[in-house]
Protein backbone atom coordinates (compact mmCIF):
# COMPACT_ATOMS: atom_id res chain seq x y z
CA UNK A 1 0.00 0.00 0.00
CA UNK A 2 1.23 3.48 -0.80
CA UNK A 3 0.80 5.59 2.31
CA UNK A 4 1.56 8.88 0.51
CA UNK A 5 -1.01 8.25 -2.19
CA UNK A 6 -3.55 6.96 0.30
CA UNK A 7 -3.19 10.20 2.26
CA UNK A 8 -3.53 12.18 -1.00
CA UNK A 9 -6.73 10.29 -1.77
CA UNK A 10 -8.13 10.99 1.67
CA UNK A 11 -7.24 14.67 1.34
CA UNK A 12 -8.94 14.86 -2.04
CA UNK A 13 -12.08 13.22 -0.64
CA UNK A 14 -12.16 15.48 2.42
CA UNK A 15 -10.99 18.69 0.68
CA UNK A 16 -8.66 19.36 3.60
CA UNK A 17 -7.77 17.72 6.88
CA UNK A 18 -5.46 17.62 9.86
CA UNK A 19 -2.90 14.85 10.20
CA UNK A 20 -4.70 13.43 13.22
CA UNK A 21 -7.96 13.14 11.28
CA UNK A 22 -6.20 11.57 8.28
CA UNK A 23 -4.71 8.89 10.53
CA UNK A 24 -8.05 8.18 12.19
CA UNK A 25 -9.89 7.97 8.85
CA UNK A 26 -7.18 5.75 7.36
CA UNK A 27 -7.30 3.34 10.28
CA UNK A 28 -11.12 3.19 10.17
CA UNK A 29 -11.32 2.59 6.42
CA UNK A 30 -8.40 0.26 5.82
CA UNK A 31 -8.38 -1.71 9.07
CA UNK A 32 -4.74 -2.64 8.96
CA UNK A 33 -3.46 -4.98 11.62
CA UNK A 34 -0.84 -2.31 12.21
CA UNK A 35 -2.47 1.13 12.19
CA UNK A 36 -0.45 4.03 10.86
CA UNK A 37 1.79 5.65 13.42
CA UNK A 38 1.31 9.38 13.90
CA UNK A 39 4.99 9.87 13.14
CA UNK A 40 4.54 8.14 9.80
CA UNK A 41 1.56 10.34 8.93
CA UNK A 42 3.37 13.58 9.74
CA UNK A 43 6.63 12.50 8.08
CA UNK A 44 4.67 11.56 4.94
CA UNK A 45 2.79 14.86 4.98
CA UNK A 46 6.11 16.71 5.30
CA UNK A 47 7.48 14.89 2.23
CA UNK A 48 4.28 15.55 0.29
CA UNK A 49 4.52 19.23 1.25
CA UNK A 50 8.17 19.39 0.19
CA UNK A 51 7.30 17.72 -3.15
CA UNK A 52 4.41 20.12 -3.82
CA UNK A 53 1.70 17.48 -3.53
CA UNK A 54 -0.03 19.13 -0.55
CA UNK A 55 -0.24 22.62 0.86
CA UNK A 56 -0.96 24.00 4.30
CA UNK A 57 -4.17 25.99 4.41
CA UNK A 58 -3.80 27.29 7.92
CA UNK A 59 -3.17 26.17 11.43
CA UNK A 60 -5.15 26.10 14.63
CA UNK A 61 -3.38 26.73 17.89
CA UNK A 62 -4.25 24.81 21.00
CA UNK A 63 -2.64 23.27 24.05
CA UNK A 64 -0.03 21.44 21.99
CA UNK A 65 1.62 22.16 18.68
CA UNK A 66 -0.36 24.00 16.04
CA UNK A 67 -2.70 21.76 14.08
CA UNK A 68 -1.95 22.28 10.40
CA UNK A 69 -4.75 21.96 7.87
CA UNK A 70 -3.50 20.13 4.76
CA UNK A 71 -5.00 20.21 1.26
CA UNK A 72 -4.10 18.41 -1.92
CA UNK A 73 -2.54 20.55 -4.68
CA UNK A 74 -3.10 20.26 -8.43
CA UNK A 75 0.19 18.34 -8.66
CA UNK A 76 -1.08 15.99 -5.95
CA UNK A 77 -4.34 15.46 -7.84
CA UNK A 78 -2.40 14.66 -11.02
CA UNK A 79 -0.17 12.20 -9.18
CA UNK A 80 -3.14 10.56 -7.46
CA UNK A 81 -5.09 10.28 -10.73
CA UNK A 82 -2.11 8.65 -12.42
CA UNK A 83 -1.71 6.17 -9.55
CA UNK A 84 -5.42 5.33 -9.39
CA UNK A 85 -5.62 4.68 -13.13
CA UNK A 86 -2.54 2.42 -13.17
CA UNK A 87 -3.28 -1.26 -12.55
CA UNK A 88 -1.31 -2.97 -9.83
CA UNK A 89 1.26 -5.53 -10.90
CA UNK A 90 0.33 -8.98 -9.65
CA UNK A 91 2.67 -10.07 -6.90
CA UNK A 92 5.19 -12.55 -8.18
CA UNK A 93 5.73 -15.59 -6.07
CA UNK A 94 8.59 -16.96 -8.14
CA UNK A 95 10.84 -17.08 -5.11
CA UNK A 96 9.47 -17.56 -1.66
CA UNK A 97 10.76 -18.75 1.65
CA UNK A 98 8.50 -21.78 1.90
CA UNK A 99 9.72 -23.21 -1.41
CA UNK A 100 13.29 -22.60 -0.26
CA UNK A 101 12.61 -24.52 2.98
CA UNK A 102 11.12 -27.43 1.05
CA UNK A 103 14.12 -27.67 -1.28
CA UNK A 104 16.63 -27.39 1.54
CA UNK A 105 14.79 -30.04 3.57
CA UNK A 106 14.88 -32.42 0.61
CA UNK A 107 18.58 -31.76 0.07
CA UNK A 108 19.29 -32.50 3.74
CA UNK A 109 17.15 -35.66 3.83
CA UNK A 110 14.67 -34.00 6.16
CA UNK A 111 10.92 -34.31 5.88
CA UNK A 112 9.64 -31.73 3.43
CA UNK A 113 6.18 -33.22 3.96
CA UNK A 114 6.35 -32.17 7.63
CA UNK A 115 7.18 -28.62 6.56
CA UNK A 116 4.20 -28.57 4.18
CA UNK A 117 1.91 -30.06 6.84
CA UNK A 118 2.96 -27.46 9.41
CA UNK A 119 2.39 -24.70 6.88
CA UNK A 120 -1.02 -26.11 5.97
CA UNK A 121 -2.01 -26.08 9.65
CA UNK A 122 -0.85 -22.47 9.94
CA UNK A 123 -2.89 -21.47 6.88
CA UNK A 124 -5.99 -23.24 8.18
CA UNK A 125 -5.67 -21.46 11.52
CA UNK A 126 -5.42 -18.11 9.72
CA UNK A 127 -8.42 -18.99 7.56
CA UNK A 128 -10.52 -19.82 10.62
CA UNK A 129 -9.61 -16.44 12.13
CA UNK A 130 -10.46 -14.55 8.93
CA UNK A 131 -13.79 -16.42 8.69
CA UNK A 132 -14.61 -15.46 12.31
CA UNK A 133 -13.70 -11.85 11.63
CA UNK A 134 -15.68 -11.86 8.39
CA UNK A 135 -18.80 -13.25 10.09
CA UNK A 136 -18.92 -10.42 12.63
CA UNK A 137 -17.55 -7.63 10.46
CA UNK A 138 -19.08 -4.93 8.36
CA UNK A 139 -18.76 -4.84 4.56
CA UNK A 140 -15.22 -3.45 4.65
CA UNK A 141 -14.08 -6.23 6.99
CA UNK A 142 -15.84 -8.84 4.86
CA UNK A 143 -14.10 -7.66 1.68
CA UNK A 144 -10.69 -7.45 3.36
CA UNK A 145 -11.16 -10.94 4.80
CA UNK A 146 -12.33 -12.32 1.43
CA UNK A 147 -9.12 -11.03 -0.18
CA UNK A 148 -6.98 -12.72 2.45
CA UNK A 149 -9.01 -15.95 2.30
CA UNK A 150 -8.68 -16.25 -1.49
CA UNK A 151 -4.91 -15.86 -1.22
CA UNK A 152 -4.74 -18.47 1.52
CA UNK A 153 -6.84 -20.86 -0.59
CA UNK A 154 -4.40 -20.45 -3.48
CA UNK A 155 -1.51 -21.16 -1.11
CA UNK A 156 -3.27 -24.32 0.11
CA UNK A 157 -3.62 -25.51 -3.49
CA UNK A 158 0.11 -24.94 -3.98
CA UNK A 159 0.85 -26.90 -0.80
CA UNK A 160 -1.22 -29.83 -2.10
CA UNK A 161 0.42 -29.79 -5.54
CA UNK A 162 3.88 -29.58 -4.00
CA UNK A 163 3.14 -32.41 -1.57
CA UNK A 164 2.00 -34.58 -4.48
CA UNK A 165 5.25 -33.88 -6.36
CA UNK A 166 7.77 -34.14 -3.51
CA UNK A 167 9.33 -37.35 -4.81
CA UNK A 168 9.88 -35.78 -8.23
CA UNK A 169 11.31 -32.61 -6.68
CA UNK A 170 13.58 -34.65 -4.39
CA UNK A 171 14.98 -36.50 -7.40
CA UNK A 172 15.72 -33.20 -9.14
CA UNK A 173 17.38 -31.44 -6.21
CA UNK A 174 19.49 -34.45 -5.30
CA UNK A 175 20.20 -35.16 -8.98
Amino acid sequence: MSVPRTLLGLLQAQNSSHGYDLKRTHDELFRSERPLAYGQVYATLARLLKNGMVSIDGAESGDGPDRKLYSITDAGVTDLDSWLSSPEQPTEYLHNTLYTKVVLALMADRSAADILDAQRAEHLTAMREFNRRKASGDLADQLICDHALYHLEADLRWLDVTAARLAELAAQVKG
